[in-house]
Parts: C-alpha cells; sequence; structure tokens
C-alpha cells in the first residue's frame, strides 16, 4: 500500500512525499515517478534510467518504509537562489521524515543529495543509518564543486540576457564540453549558495559525531574535468574516498569503490541495490 503526504518545507512550498512499504523507515530524494517523453530520452542520453527513482523503491519496499520524493526535482521546480542553504536543506529532509511521522530513519541520497545527507548528520540524532552515494564523506571538492556552480550561474545570467539560440543537434551521447546551460538564473544560483556555505564545513567534525553506520558508495571512475567555461577544475569525486579508504573504515563506514562506474553508472539501481539493501539490513537490525 501507498500514501502520498505533502510536505511543507522551509521556504513554504510544498512537496510530495510516497510512502511505500513495511518495517524500518528509509528516507530516498528520489523521484517515484518514471521519467516519460523527451526528458525520458535525455536522461538515457547522459547514461541514467528514466525509472531509477521507481527501480530503488521496489527493490527496497518489501524490506522498508520507504519515504521517496524528489528533491532534486523541486529545487529545480522551485528554485531557492537565496536559502538552499546547508541547514535550510537538513531543515526539509527533517521535514519530510516529520510528515512521514518517522521519529528515527535512514537516509540514502546521492550525489549534491548525498551532501544533504551528511548535513543532516550534522544537525540531527535522528539517523539509524546514513548511506551516501556519488559524494565523498571525507575531502569532498567543495571549492571546485563552487567554481563549476558560479560559471555555471554566470552563463545562465548571460543566456537569460540574450535571444535563445536554436537547439543543437543530437549526437546521440551526451558531453560536458558542448552541452549548453538550460537553467535559469534562479535555478543555478541556488547551488552556488549552497556551495558558498560549504566552504568552511568540517567534515571530520561531523564524522566524529556520527552515531549511526555510514556506507559510501562511488564509481572508481568518478571525475569530470571542465573546460574554462565551466570553471576549468576538475571534480574528482573518487579519488577522495580512495585516499581517505582507511580513515573511512577506522570511523566505521563501509566503503564500496566498483571498477569502472562513473558518476551516471555507480547510481543505477543493478549497481546500488546489491550493495545498499544489505548493508541496511544489517545496520538496522
Amino acid at each position: 500500500m501507498t500514501k502520498t503526504l505533502e510536505v511543507v518545507l522551509h521556504d513554504g512550498a510544498t512537496i510530495a512525499a510516497e510512502v511505500t512499504g513495511t518495517g524500518p523507515v528509509l528516507l530516498m530524494p528520489v523521484d517515484p515517478r518514471p521519467v516519460e517523453g523527451e526528458r525520458a530520452e535525455e536522461l538515457r542520453r547522459w547514461g541514467t534510467d528514466p525509472a531509477l527513482g521507481r527501480s530503488l523503491v521496489d527493490g527496497l519496499a518489501d524490506a522498508f518504509t520507504v519515504v521517496a520524493f524528489d528533491y532534486e526535482g523541486h529545487v529545480l521546480a522551485v528554485p531557492k537562489p537565496d536559502t538552499l542553504t546547508p541547514a535550510n536543506v537538513a531543515a526539509d529532509l527533517l521535514a519530510v521524515a516529520d510528515a512521514a511521522g518517522a521519529a528515527r530513519f535512514a537516509y540514502y541520497g546521492y550525489s549534491w543529495t548525498a551532501l544533504g545527507g551528511l548535513q543532516l548528520a550534522a544537525r540531527t540524532d535522528r539517523l539509524t543509518a546514513l548511506a551516501m552515494g556519488g559524494w565523498p564523506p571525507l575531502g569532498a571538492p567543495y571549492a571546485a564543486m563552487l567554481r563549476v556552480t558560479a560559471a555555471t550561474h554566470a552563463m545562465a545570467v548571460a543566456n537569460a540576457a540574450r535571444p535563445p539560440a536554436p537547439p543543437a543537434a543530437s549526437t546521440g551521447e551526451a558531453d560536458w564540453s558542448t552541452a549548453e546551460v538550460t537553467l535559469s538564473p534562479g535555478q543555478t544560483r541556488q547551488f552556488v549558495t549552497l556551495y558558498e556555505a560549504l566552504q568552511t564545513f568540517d567534515e571530520r567534525a561531523t564524522l566524529a559525531r556520527l552515531a549511526c553506520p555510514g556506507l559510501c558508495l562511488i564509481g572508481a571512475a568518478d571525475a569530470i574535468a571542465y573546460d574554462e567555461r565551466w570553471g576549468g577544475v576538475r571534480v574528482d569525486l573518487a579519488a577522495p574516498v580512495l585516499e581517505h579508504r582507511a580513515e573511512l573504515a577506522s570511523l566505521g563506514w563501509r566503503v564500496h569503490v566498483p571498477a569502472g562506474l562513473d558518476h551516471m553508472g555507480a547510481m543505477q539501481a543493478a549497481t546500488v541495490l546489491p550493495i545498499l539493501r544489505p548493508w541496511l539490513a544489517e545496520s538496522m537490525r
């Protein structure tokens, strides 16, 4: 049985959360509705399953109460250019947990929503388990991501000031070096706000206080070299995990670095579920 909740977030906007299954509560900021049409084709070009969220929910809901909510889609639809701070992200996640009646819960996020899970861990003791995919718990490239997001925002502002260019012909494969910014200034500014606030974040202090088990999953090939128009930086997400693997293990973290997978590859259900499901079952006993 599935029920839908309407959750009020920090800015007064609402987000739908779908609750499915029975057992210990797991929050996942994923879209439980498969994407269709042209957007689905675009996701496939980038190597992403348009039904990823649904696949994750279906793969876990027989053992857990899965609370799924499309937080990334929400902030793109309802931008928060000045208020998408780490504290407000954590507050939004807690608002979802509260609406679901979950005093204690596990959390799984991927990429910047995994970052959000670490911010949640820094602000609450309600977590029973924290699983981070596609983002390193230690040594994360916050400065590099600020460069990338600032460059993206600058391009969005410039694009908004001139007539739209005709759409480029698709080559059938996504390429960062030729991708165009189609987001609005408000959509891009919110991520500048987020990464600006993270420049002084103390990861080690948060990990030292973490009272629940941690899981890190990141592809061994998870790195992107951006050209000058995107900030001219290399964002390597796998290297910090490999560098700090022993330290993370000493703190009780389970670390998985599957070979050959990049950022998009490691987020797919076929990779995530065989790692996440048994770890959650073990951690939440």
